[in-house]
């Protein structure tokens, strides 16, 4: 055998440092949680103070549990577990601490920035672009020092949790890049590339993958380490790891616009969408059966390890949001659950139940042992598990009936569909109130039951020392055998067949006519060509994986191309088409000045968290907010407002049906217009001033993506501000209000009364455009 055997000292410092870091941030995120969860059914716990209103603080909730929390508990067993499954210290110490701080700096800036207001306006995305920047850097470094240890590893093959951390690295990186591509108009705003309808569905394709590649498929590595290793038994079964991991990493990529079902999206996509998330289901409850069945001769220890039963919870956890994702993907499901907390029932499943009790259940096997200690108080961790399910479990059931009453009794109509059941709005939000305190109460159980760990931690870290772990490895020289280039990686049955019938699919499912019969017969017949192929060479078929699992590159290259595919298939049809081929029967009119600067006013005070702007074609919607959007009224909106929660109405055609008295005094106080409302006051509107000299930048932005503006000096934008405020001041004089033309409530005001405006576009006007 060649080679020499040697002993080497992990990097176990920085996983201390994450680790840590995790315990702190995930404290945080879950505190800002319990109060934005009490401003919904208490509207004075706003403070009247900006920076502590809903609107602004949901993005830092969001951002600080998925990036602060679960990023640096995803780090942690990261450097930790790819250590001793390489057999390698980490490659460079210097990267894994320009990793940690630059991480770090980017929490403390999404913590300061907003909160102050500076907002993309995009969910999960709303981080400023000179952050973003800065978080794509320290992710390149992330991934460099990752794929620089592999190349130095002394374990010639790839375990599977290392195949669920190179698809987060490089998935993460492409749907993080192309979503916060933006034009900069000042230091701290900028414009997304993408407008309207492209937004949304650039958007939800980051969105709902960045819930499956940076809260999923990271944790399931860490399942995949972790967990046998606390039960002491090996993994259940190594060909269903196979199957979870690319059926997994190539079904999920497809099926974002289940997030924009019934809205004015292209049909396709949204069938698309729902078909992909349905067949979902086989691989993830594939994964959850293949975690719960590695306890198999272990159930005994859950009596008493607290470890194993926060990974046979979160496990469960899984199965159970992994049901109900593919569930709420049905369109009449949806049509019920959308827009209300149903989602936020299920969301929080996943985060509080999968993520909480992953990184709960790790922690408390890791801290033991890198600082050569026991437990402190294992009683306190088994304390903290139940007091951490009930409060799920309360929060959960609470959320899936408060979302489904409220989905029925907006949707409800009497009279053969001729009048609204509940026509006020605000009572559905009166009927629902008892659930959303159920939810406080079980949010702030998690936390107290996060807090008795935090405890823990720190008592048991005070009697012990920090030590790092060794192994003895023999260190080979690679086998020049065993080396696999990209043509042999490509060039293979399992990805030939697996790329015609993907290709097959797609033609049998975009055509029609006789393009779709042959298609069909095709896609049939290549199934069942490699089905007896693999019959017949499974043996064959196994030795080209083992070989490509021992060659990092080709692997990484083979998972960006099944993760690709999907985005591709979906997203360039509708980015590279004109106008003309978006536009159905009506035109959004462009913003003036004026509105615009309301406009980025409502996206910085974040009351997309509140409203839609999506009016979907049902008889309910309809009968209360109008007549349903189209996808040309929305074509000029960088960022898009769609929404995806309705704690207040649909604002789509908000303009022209409430007086301007009526939204200032709604500004100012909500009550005094619509009583029961839990709106937070925006008092602080009435006393900053418009920032006009940015507009032209802003404007020339605009003109840049597309928007038909034409050339104005900064006097002719000023003139126009100037003129459109003082008509709205002059409206308001009339009412009895008095207010300075230059304050930000007459532009928001100016924003509002637009929404709902568009042209018509008729046949005529289209024949027009064409001769021209």
């Amino acid at each position: 055998m060649n080679g020499e055997k040697t002993t080497i000292e992990f990097d176990d410092r920085i996983v201390r440092m994450f680790l840590l870091a995790s315990i702190v941030w995930g404290a945080v995120g879950m505190l800002v949680g319990v109060l934005i969860a009490t401003q919904l059914n208490y509207w004075q716990a706003n403070f009247d103070m900006s920076w502590l209103t809903f609107g602004r603080l949901r993005p830092l909730h969001t951002n600080a549990v998925i990036f602060a929390f679960v990023g640096n508990t995803m780090f942690a067993g990261i450097y930790h577990s790819t250590q001793r499954l390489c057999k390698v210290r980490l490659a460079s110490s210097f990267l894994s601490n320009l990793h940690f701080w630059g991480w770090q700096l980017i929490i403390v800036s999404a913590a300061i920035s907003l909160p102050l207001g500076f907002s993309r306006g995009k969910e999960y995305a709303e981080l400023i672009w000179p952050i973003n920047i800065v978080v794509v850097f320290i992710w390149v470094v992330f991934g460099i020092n990752f794929f620089w240890t592999l190349a130095r590893r002394n374990e010639k093959s790839l375990y599977v949790a290392i195949w669920f951390y190179i698809a987060t690295i490089v998935t993460v990186a492409v749907l993080y890049i192309v979503n916060h591509l933006s034009i900069p108009t000042s230091i701290l705003h900028s414009y997304p590339i993408f407008g309207g309808v492209q937004d949304a569905l650039v958007q939800w394709w980051y969105g709902h993958n960045a819930v499956a590649f940076f809260l999923t498929t990271p944790i399931l590595g860490i399942m995949y380490y972790y967990l046998p290793k606390a039960a002491e038994r090996p993994v259940y079964s190594y060909r269903l790891s196979v199957v979870h991991f690319w059926s997994l990493v190539f079904l999920y990529i497809w099926a974002g616009p289940h997030h924009l079902l019934h809205s004015a999206l292209p049909q396709w996509l949204q069938s698309l969408a729902m078909v992909f998330s349905l067949m979902l289901w086989a691989p993830s409850w594939g994964g959850m059966l293949n975690g719960l069945l590695t306890l198999r001769g272990a159930w005994d220890k859950l009596r008493t390890d607290p470890v194993l039963k926060f990974f046979a919870a979160a496990i469960t956890f899984y199965g159970m949001v992994t049901f109900g994702g593919p569930l709420l993907s049905i369109k009449s499901v949806n049509a019920v659950g959308h827009y209300t907390d149903w989602i936020i029932g299920h969301v929080h499943a996943g985060t509080l139940g999968w993520n909480g009790f992953t990184a709960a259940g790790m922690i408390y096997w890791m801290v033991p042992r890198l600082w050569n200690t026991k437990l402190y108080s294992v009683s306190l961790a088994n304390m903290h598990f139940w007091l951490g399910l009930v409060g799920i479990l309360l929060y959960v059931a609470s959320m899936w009936i408060s979302g489904i009453t409220q989905g029925l009794m907006l949707n409800g109509t009497t009279e053969g569909g001729q009048l609204l059941a509940n026509p006020n709005f605000i009572d559905t939000l009166t009927s629902i109130r008892p659930l959303m305190g159920t939810r406080v109460v079980g949010g702030g159980l998690y936390l107290i039951g996060w807090l008795m760990l935090s405890w823990n931690v720190w008592m048991t870290i005070r009697s012990g020392s920090p030590v790092n772990g060794t192994m003895e490895v023999l260190e080979e020289k690679p086998d020049p055998a065993s080396k696999m280039g990209l043509f042999e990686a490509f060039v293979n049955p399992p990805v030939i067949y697996s790329t015609l019938i993907v290709v097959l699919a797609c033609s049998w499912g975009f055509s029609d006519g006789i393009g779709a019969i042959v298609s069909m017969v095709a896609l049939f017949a290549v199934v069942l060509i490699s089905a007896v192929h693999l019959e017949r060479g499974e043996a064959t078929w196994g030795q080209w994986y083992e070989k490509l699992l021992a060659n990092s590159f080709p692997f990484t290259i083979l998972v960006i191309f099944s993760v690709l595919i999907g985005g591709i298939v979906q997203i360039v049809p509708l980015v590279t088409v004109t106008e003309k081929g978006i536009v159905d029967d009506r035109m959004q009119v462009p913003y003036t000045p004026l509105e615009l600067a309301g406009r980025d006013i409502y996206v910085s005070e974040g009351c997309y968290t509140c409203h839609s702007q999506m009016i979907r074609p049902f008889v309910g919607e309809i009968l209360r907010y109008g007549d349903y959007s189209r996808l040309g009224e929305s074509i000029y909106d960088y960022p898009f407002q769609w929404g995806s929660r309705r704690i207040g109405p649909d604002l789509a055609r908000v303009g022209g049906k409430y007086t301007d008295d009526w939204h200032f005094n709604h500004m100012l106080n909500p009550r005094s217009v619509s009583t029961g409302s839990n709106m937070p006051n925006y008092p602080w509107l009435l006393e900053k001033d418009i920032d006009v000299a940015v507009l032209p930048r802003k404007l020339d932005v605009q003109r840049t993506l597309g928007v038909p503006y034409p050339e104005l000096t900064p006097k002719e934008i000023q003139a126009s501000v100037t003129k459109q405020s003082a008509e709205i001041v002059e409206r308001l004089l009339r009412k009895g209000v008095l207010i300075a033309p230059e304050k930000e409530i007459v532009a928001v005001i100016a924003y509002l009364q637009k929404l709902g405006q568009s042209e018509t576009v008729g046949s005529e006007s289209q024949e027009k455009n064409q001769s021209e």
